[in-house]
């Protein structure tokens, strides 16, 4: 029997500037980092975003290190951090010498819980240990709500970095994502809805930040005619091809977002009415690029899990994953503390335990997606019948 063709969760998907774009950096014989693409995707991402200034850099999490750098963490400090995210969100903290604290999530859109960020600040504030900067994570494509978060952490004083490496695209009362915080970081890794198949920009309305940051990503090479070095830098440039990549990703990032949204569309239509599937909400505030279409299965209304789907969906040669495992879960980090939404209650937990990422690539074909959504229900129809059954 033949072998179904793979379905990946989020394939790059390339169009038809990227190459003419790549040859002209090649023609300029400028492939090394910086570079006339890097200045213009600089100039084209600052201008997307709607900040006055942009870098392009080797990688989100190298973004996000720069910002904490730039909010002056360093060691004995604290950071506090979205807990429901990816470990990059997290790493550059360690990085600083610093410790994290993480945050949970609101149910409204899945991100850093306003009322568990109330309740750290107060308690820090209270024992005189703030701290110097907060990690805002925007997941799946969607914005956190940034109205109540900024307004936190500007009551106390608190440098935010707002990583918006899910969330290109997505809008948040009439403003894109990553334009909130004191700076904003992206990622163009290569499963994300736009890619550069490696690479990353830190964003800011502080032109002064991002020019610091500049220097220290090209190794704080100082105006001297011999190498004069007199701070700590890093070497983290983003190429000059790589660049031209991802302007041509950039032209096309809105027909990749519409994909996107209708690829989630069809799977809550074919399958939202069935027991226990709920979807990600999308909050009236905006906008989410549904970079990836998220579901939960509520064990009170099926037996299936989210392990035994995931499993039934790789059989099929399908990819799909468990939702983010929750940064105050990682052994990593077992001795950091953790606020939850509520005292009794951990809303980032239970999306862990119960949630499926799905295939959602903007190349997804209609027959691809059927075929998901078939093994999905399948599964679910067994599972309820085989609960009659005993």
């Amino acid at each position: 029997m033949s072998v179904q063709q793979r379905i990946f969760l989020s394939p790059p998907h390339m169009g038809e500037d990227e190459r003419d774009l790549v040859a002209d950096a090649f023609a300029s014989n400028w492939i090394a980092p910086l570079g006339e693409h890097v200045d213009a995707f600089e100039r084209e991402i600052a201008q997307y975003v709607g900040v006055k200034a942009a870098l392009a850099v080797s990688s989100g999490t190298s973004a996000i290190h720069l910002g904490l750098r730039l909010a002056g963490v360093a060691p004995g400090d604290t950071v506090f951090c979205s807990s429901l995210t990816f470990v990059a969100s997290a790493n550059p903290i360690l990085y600083q010498g610093a410790t994290p604290v993480f945050i949970d999530s609101e149910e409204e859109s899945w991100n850093m819980s306003p009322l568990a960020l109330e309740r750290a600040l107060r308690e820090a504030a209270a024992a005189d240990k703030l701290p110097k900067a907060v990690v805002v994570v925007n997941l799946y494509g969607q914005s956190a709500e940034m109205g109540q978060l900024i307004a936190l952490c500007e009551q106390y004083g608190v440098y935010v970095v707002e990583d918006a490496a899910e969330s290109l695209g997505a809008v948040y009362k009439g403003r894109m994502s990553g334009a909130f915080g004191h700076v904003g970081t992206f990622s163009f890794n290569g499963n994300k809805i736009m890619t550069t198949s490696g690479g990353g920009m830190l964003v800011s309305d502080d032109v002064e930040a991002i020019e610091k940051a500049r220097f220290w990503s090209t190794q704080a090479k100082e105006p001297a005619r011999h190498y004069q070095h007199e701070e700590m830098g890093y070497n983290y440039r983003l190429s000059n091809v790589l660049a031209a990549i991802g302007r041509g990703q950039l032209h096309v990032l809105e027909e990749r977002i519409e994909a996107r949204r209708g690829i989630y569309k069809r799977y809550e239509q074919a399958l939202g009415q069935l027991p226990g599937i709920s979807f990600m909400p999308e909050p009236a505030t905006g906008r989410s690029t549904r970079w990836l279409t998220v579901m939960t299965l509520n064990p009170a209304d099926t037996t299936l899990s989210a392990a035994q789907l995931i499993d039934a969906l790789g059989k099929a040669n399908i990819e799909a994953r468990p939702v983010w495992k929750p940064m105050h879960l990682q052994p990593l980090f077992a001795q950091c503390q953790y606020y939850p939404h509520q005292p009794d209650e951990s809303v980032s937990d239970r999306l862990f335990a119960q949630g499926v990422c799905l295939p959602s690539g903007s190349s997804l074909t209609a027959e691809q997606q059927e075929r998901v959504i078939g093994v999905i229900t399948n599964c679910l129809l067994n599972q309820e019948q085989g609960v009659r059954h005993v």
